[in-house]
């Protein structure tokens, strides 16, 4: 049985990014990286994938080349924890030990909590970035016009801005193919509004309106009919009264029952239902009930586990009041590994607090982006730097140029080298 001082669960961005600030705070310290994939993915980059304007090749590399230095790499899966012996079982059945753990998986997409969805997505008019952008850019390619619906589970997802900017470069892209008057654009959402933030939702609601997009809120999909090119939402208003005022008969809807919409729909991007990985949600260390069951349990300004001072959590698995970004990783690492490093001096916790800091690079078109920054409560928050410069709040041709050549210039080089 191997021990070390702090052990790595997950090679994502979460996981590469704490090991290699750890190196680069303290050598000294024996870490640990479990992590079973060969390869490592810039996913923020997939959006522009899916639009036709990254090449898919230039997302992935080699997670041999993102190991630190002196970390060492157990390619396997985590299966179990014993936290009352600070034990960590791999499927393989090696058992390792630690002083300190840090919980990074980050989640899975399940297809199976939307029924239809799995079949649906084998013909050749639904899609989604979030699993194969490439396969969504050659439909996006194919379709000739009708009811081009973008929506996303009613579930955590990552990236939750993803499904509105593929839906703003599409909208797009058919006006660059000159079929935009034969095509309903429509975006539902279970959310309330366009965007939590106030700033930015003011900007996107501007361009809803100017290019005359059907905004659906409330529209949480319950299941998807493949073969008739349906899809089937859930009204999620209290007031049920309004679901007969929201359905529009010229772009297919009717509805079913009390409280359910029927869709048509010719083209169908979908952020599909996501969860925490099953062994996480077996563990000890997730929410047994509540609206948080089966993700992560930590405190929201420390990442300690509430339950278990020595371990630690930080991206898509956590459980946070923020959303699920590489951004908000950049921003949680160093809180997490500071912890770290001053419980094993001092047996102290740091002073660092994580403040929810998130953004979202909402691309609204080709050659235009809008860069949503915010933290905990949707308070409006922007690097100072850029903002001196430039207003994040309005679409900008220089955010543009930052999300498809800065930010991924900024991963690879600088915060998976422990360096931002």
């Amino acid at each position: 049985m191997s021990h070390y001082n702090v052990i790595i669960i997950g090679g994502g961005t979460a996981g590469i990014t704490v090991a290699a600030q750890l190196r680069r705070k303290d050598k000294s310290i024996k870490t640990a990286l479990i992590e079973p994939s060969e390869k490592h993915y810039y996913q923020p980059a997939w959006t522009l994938v899916g639009a036709g304007t990254f090449d898919f090749k230039k997302t992935e590399r080699k997670e041999a080349d993102y190991i630190p230095k002196g970390v060492d790499w157990i390619k396997d899966f985590a299966q179990s924890f014993d936290p009352k012996n600070n034990k960590v079982v791999t499927k393989d059945g090696s058992e390792y030990t630690y002083d300190f753990l840090v919980v990074a998986p980050g989640l899975v997409v399940d297809f199976s909590l939307l029924p239809g969805l799995k079949e649906a997505m084998q013909t050749d008019s639904v899609g989604s970035i979030y699993t194969d952008p490439e396969g969504f850019w050659k439909k996006l390619q194919n379709f000739k016009g009708g009811n081009a619906v973008f929506t996303q589970a009613n579930t955590p997802i990552k990236c939750g801005g993803a499904p509105q900017k593929i839906m703003y470069l599409s909208e797009h892209y058919f006006r660059k193919k000159g079929i935009r008057d034969k095509v309903n654009v429509i975006f539902a959402t279970p959310g309330t509004v366009i965007f939590g933030v106030k700033e930015i939702a003011k900007t996107l609601s501007k361009i809803i309106i100017d290019r005359d997009i059907n905004l659906k809120t409330y529209y949480a999909p319950v299941k998807i009919d493949g073969e008739k090119k349906e899809i089937t939402y859930r009204f999620m208003n209290s007031h049920l009264q309004n679901c007969a005022m929201v359905v529009d008969n010229n772009l297919g809807e009717d509805i079913v029952g009390e409280s359910e919409i029927k869709m048509k729909y010719d083209l169908l991007h979908l952020a599909p239902p996501q969860r925490a990985p099953d062994f996480i949600i077996e563990s000890p260390f997730s929410y047994q009930e509540g609206p948080n069951k089966g993700w992560l349990e930590v405190d929201q300004f420390s990442l300690q586990h509430k339950r278990f001072d020595n371990v630690f959590g930080l991206g898509d698995v956590v459980a946070l009041p923020t959303a699920k970004t590489g951004a908000a990783v950049r921003k949680q690492a160093p809180v997490v590994v500071d912890n770290i490093i001053k419980l094993i001096k001092s047996k102290k916790i740091g002073e660092q607090k994580y403040e929810g800091y998130s953004s979202c690079p909402l691309v609204t078109g080709y050659g235009k982006m809008v860069l949503a920054e915010f933290k905990y409560n949707n308070v409006r928050d922007s690097d100072p730097i850029i903002s001196k410069f430039v207003n994040t709040n309005k679409e900008q041709y220089s955010m543009w140029l930052l999300k498809k050549y800065g930010l991924p210039f900024m991963y690879w080089n600088l915060m998976l080298k422990g360096r931002a």
